[in-house]
């Protein structure tokens, strides 16, 4: 009798080969086996951003005495007025400039267009407030412009000729599209990339113009990324101070720190502050509603290059012009100023604090930017492990952050850490006999808990993009071999995630570098960064001083600016850089 023949261990096998076709098959997607622990500590994340705006509600609804009727009567309606004009005429200006300027470098061959494709971003490294100061030595009465002006056709007095006020409503709306233009044109630039060459196309052989193919079919195309940039810089118009206050213009945010500092009036304060929320979330309520849950994706692979259009004699040269002016009014006259300020006047800069003020500001900025990360990795890595409501609600709740301004943002962070001192004080006193004082509201963990609130939905937005490009056949994998959340995130998501990590702690850096209104409000005593040493030499009329400051923040936005622009510009799929 003949031995049956031996099983083959091939691993060509068709057993074995359906075995873990059908084993992956059915753990694709699912989540790595995890704790409640998970779910509990996103909890805890989203209770610290939630905290600041219940504070706020908290204390607008029980201040000490009922500032509602002065408030509603001589504070709110100029306040609230010019808060809205502001917002109205920087979001249409930069809608123009930042949508004109992206189809011109996009579609068209100029003289310069691939230089200017890199320079029209680069106003967004320098924050508003800097920007103003600039103009304002530049153009006010005593400036340089009016002062060659009065020499040249000698004038003696304001009586004798007539010159736009830089201090004015008008003079902010200039000064803010200058710089926040390019919130729009990189939404443009991506939207503009990433559209079908065969729908542009079959419009021109329609017969449209290419104005007409512009208006009736690349626009409504980029409406829900057009949309998104402008909401950007409303948000950013609204929580402004440096500029605003530098500028005479009342908006709510100045109303705020006026009552809360020059008055003492926290609950009036916070009254303000929830009107502001208000605002914000009437915003974002339109932003989605102007977005209209459209969505607009190909319905084929196949991607062609975009054909340039050349553009040539003179009205290359104007292309040219159009797209060098945002650039050279938000960029290159207020940097060549501070050059210019710097280097005459460093030796009274570092005497002035420059040294310690970077010291501090890059200090809290690793901070900032290590805490955020991390609270940013939990929030972005729940959904993987932890599939609920919670998890899902956890970006979404972490965004709210960005958007709450950053005078109403120290009113959120100061109640309950005050409450908090106290609380400790009390304890101290009655055990102890021994008073601790402001021990945490007073430090700079008030400076880096607004940070990461404020900054939060910046890194979870990287970490994210991050994690959707690791296959979820990897935690099936970890699954199998019998790690643990925690573990799978050590061993396998993180070295993987190092570049996302990176990018979401520079770009937290850089932000905590530049803000000024929490930094103003929430800094301990005899504590300056860079943002509060410029503020306080340009609330002198002292910028020169401040120059060096105002320089290092500047060249140190540049860094981020340069590599986002890169990822866009090289995205379109099918592309070089792709």
């Amino acid at each position: 009798m003949s031995a049956p023949p031996p099983v083959s261990a091939s691993p060509r096998s068709p057993g074995v080969i359906d075995s873990f076709k059908r084993f992956f098959a059915e753990r694709r997607g699912t989540p790595l086996a995890a704790t409640p622990g998970w779910s509990l500590a996103i909890s805890l994340v989203l209770a610290i951003v939630v905290l600041p705006i219940a504070a706020v509600l908290y204390i607008a609804a029980t201040p000490a005495s009922n500032d509602w009727p002065h408030l509603l009567q001589s504070v709110l309606p100029h306040a609230l007025q010019q808060t809205l004009l502001l917002a109205a005429g920087t979001g249409l200006l930069t809608l123009v400039i930042g949508t004109g300027t992206a189809w011109l470098v996009t579609m068209y061959r100029f003289p310069g267009r691939a230089l200017l494709d890199r320079l029209l971003v680069l106003p967004l490294a320098i924050p508003t407030y800097i920007v103003a100061y600039c103009y304002a030595e530049l153009l006010d009465y005593a400036g340089p412009v009016q002062s060659a002006l009065r020499a040249t056709f000698g004038w003696t007095s304001p009586r004798d000729y007539w010159f736009p006020g830089i201090r004015s409503l008008g003079g902010g709306i200039l000064v803010m599209s200058a710089v926040l233009y390019p919130y729009v044109y990189l939404a443009a630039r991506a939207s503009f990339i990433q559209q079908s060459v065969c729908a542009l196309e079959v419009a021109r052989t329609l017969g449209r113009s290419p104005l007409g193919t512009f208006r009736a079919v690349a626009l409504p195309l980029s409406r829900p990324a057009l949309v998104a940039g402008v909401a950007l810089v409303l948000m950013e118009s609204l929580s402004d101070l440096g500029a605003v206050q530098h500028l005479g213009i009342e908006t709510l945010s100045a109303a705020i720190y006026s009552t809360w500092l020059q008055r003492s009036n926290l609950g009036g304060a916070a009254q303000i502050a929830t009107v502001m929320l208000g605002l914000i979330v009437v915003l974002l309520a339109v932003e989605r509603f102007a977005r209209g849950g459209a969505k607009v994706h190909h319905t084929t692979g196949r991607y062609r290059a975009i054909p340039f259009q050349d553009i040539d004699g003179w009205r290359g040269y104007v292309a040219a012009l159009c797209c060098s002016l945002p650039f050279i009014a938000g960029f290159v006259v207020p940097f060549a100023l501070l050059l210019r300020f710097a280097l005459g006047h460093a030796g009274v800069a570092i005497e002035g604090g420059y040294l310690r003020a970077t010291w501090n500001s890059f200090f809290l900025a690793t901070l900032a930017a290590a805490a955020t990360v991390t609270l940013a990795l939990l929030i972005s890595y729940g959904p993987r492990v932890a599939r609920n409501t919670i998890s899902r609600l956890g970006a979404r709740i972490a965004g709210f952050g960005y958007a709450l301004p950053g005078t109403v943002l120290a009113i959120g962070v100061l109640i309950p850490l005050a409450a908090l001192d106290n609380s400790i004080d009390a304890l101290a006193r009655s055990l102890f006999g021994v008073s601790t004082g402001l021990i945490i509201s007073g430090s700079v963990v008030a400076l880096v808990y607004a940070y990461v609130i404020r900054f939060l939905a910046v890194a979870v937005g990287g970490i994210e993009a991050g994690l959707e490009r690791i296959s979820p056949n990897l935690d099936a994998a970890a699954r199998t071999l019998g790690e643990s959340a925690a573990s799978a995130l050590w061993r396998i998501h993180l070295p993987l995630l190092v570049p996302a990590l990176g990018a979401a702690a520079l770009l937290v850096f850089v932000d905590a570098l530049k803000e000024l209104p929490a930094t103003l409000l929430l800094r301990p005593f005899n504590f300056e960064t860079l943002a509060t040493h410029v503020y306080a030499f340009a609330a002198l009329e002292q910028i020169e001083s401040g120059a060096l400051g105002a320089l290092t923040i500047v060249l140190t936005g540049l860094v981020p600016l340069i590599v986002l622009h890169h990822a866009i510009a090289s995205g379109r799929a099918g592309g070089s850089g792709s």
